[in-house]
């Protein structure tokens, strides 16, 4: 741990010191390439793991590109890096970083847009993942630096703007101090780890997140729209799909977020109403509002075509998911794979008071739900570890699972 923070843990600190702003200052803004080599120089001449992390603006724009970039090493100060200013070429940073660990909390929000400015780690500590794997109830980086370090973090603005320009110097503060402690976390964190005999555990889950794929892109994104449930008619169902795909054009041209362009409340409650004309549509709460109404016609012309479509072309009322359908409707479809979820999950609940770990970090509730629907053909403990294997289970669950997941998958229907 760096000497300025070492006073601040252990029994004579029990209280957890406010830390409000960066010891050395808030550092300025890296927004030219000189600044840029410079701050890269600075990072290739420190030592140890880096630590990594960025601000998006979730919210407020469509993409999730990083509007900021934050990274600090042993021995450098912290680089605010503006790949916005930078139009996204950081060469310099990805040089300097390229083959050292990076540590990063929750990393799987972070990486997507990272690999988008060609930053991809070659090694990986996730301190959030860590912590679930430590059996702690409490894993943000606020919470994880309070308990293992004896600081607390100001906070507040993780859910602001980042596209906004210039920023703010207290949003400076709090994305300086989400890097500040880190490096110092990833050490105290992997001592934990040893202590509780999981380290390996951790190191293979570091690497799948590090080495996931892109999320598969879903073949009905529409029926997300939040309040669809209300929605029981297939007529009125096409009607979202159309003002959900007219809005996701237009928030897609605008980088701005879906929501920013019209509520899903609004969705819902035009494709329930059905207005005929700019004017009926209007005269809905939302729709009437000056920004609204400049698009009026918009939504109209999608509600016009969803009206205008053959039978044959209206979507499936009851399609509402990929893979198995809810579990709370196996009873009645597969009697038989009910029970064995309800085996196997008891089996997992097991396990994870066992060992300390969230149960769905055992394994994943969906990858389990697959299993029970259609288990393997051959439902002994290679056949079970085979079948966990190909979708995607890593080995150490494997080993915790299979044997009891093998019995779980023969229990029968009451």
């Amino acid at each position: 741990m760096d000497a300025a923070f070492s006073e601040a843990a252990g029994p004579d600190h029990p209280e957890p010191v406010l830390l409000t702003e960066p010891p050395d200052g808030v550092p300025a803004v890296v927004d030219t390439p000189e600044a840029l080599r410079e701050a890269a120089a600075e990072l290739a001449a420190g030592n140890g793991p880096v630590a990594v992390d960025t601000e998006r603006a979730s919210g407020y724009r469509y993409s999730q590109r990083a509007y900021l970039v934050q990274v600090r090493r042993t021995g450098t100060s912290t680089a605010l890096i503006d790949p916005i200013a930078l139009a996204g070429q950081l060469d310099p940073l990805v040089t300097a970083v390229a083959d050292t660990e990076w540590v990063l909390h929750a990393a799987s929000q972070d990486l997507p847009c990272l690999a988008e400015l060609d930053l991809i780690p070659q090694r990986l500590f996730d301190t959030e993942l860590a912590g679930r794997l430590a059996g702690f109830d409490r894993v943000s980086l606020g919470a994880l630096v309070e308990r293992m370090l004896g600081y607390r973090l100001e906070k507040g603005h993780s859910a602001a703007d980042w596209s906004r320009r210039p920023l703010p110097e207290s949003w400076l503060v709090y994305a300086a101090l989400d890097v500040e402690l880190l490096v110092d976390l990833r050490d105290a964190m992997r001592e934990e780890l040893i202590e509780q005999g999981k380290l390996a555990w951790a190191e293979e889950e570091f690497e799948a997140v590090r080495l996931a794929p892109p999320p598969r892109a879903r073949t009905e994104p529409w029926r997300r729209t939040s309040g669809i449930h209300r929605i029981r008619k297939p007529r009125q169902l096409a009607s979202v799909r159309a003002l959900w795909e007219a809005r996701d054009e237009l928030a897609r041209e605008r980088d701005t977020a879906p929501g920013r362009v019209l509520p899903d409340s609004a969705i819902v409650q035009a494709a329930q109403s059905d207005p005929k004309t700019d004017a009926e549509l209007t005269a809905l709460p939302v729709f009437g509002g000056k920004q609204q109404r400049r698009r009026a016609s918009l939504w109209t012309k999608a509600l016009k075509d969803a009206r205008r479509l053959p039978n044959d072309e209206l979507p499936d009322v009851g399609t509402t998911h990929e893979g198995p359908p809810p579990a709370n409707r196996w009873g009645d479809r597969d009697p038989a794979a009910a029970a064995r979820l309800s085996a196997a999950r008891g089996a997992l609940a097991d396990i994870a008071e066992q060992h300390a770990v969230p149960t769905e970090n055992i394994l994943l509730p969906d990858l389990l739900r697959r299993l029970c629907w259609e288990p393997p053909v051959e439902i002994d403990v290679p056949g079970v570890e085979r079948a966990l294997r190909e979708r995607g289970a890593r080995e150490w669950q494997i080993g915790l699972t299979a044997p009891a997941l093998s019995k779980a998958l023969h229990a029968e229907a009451p």
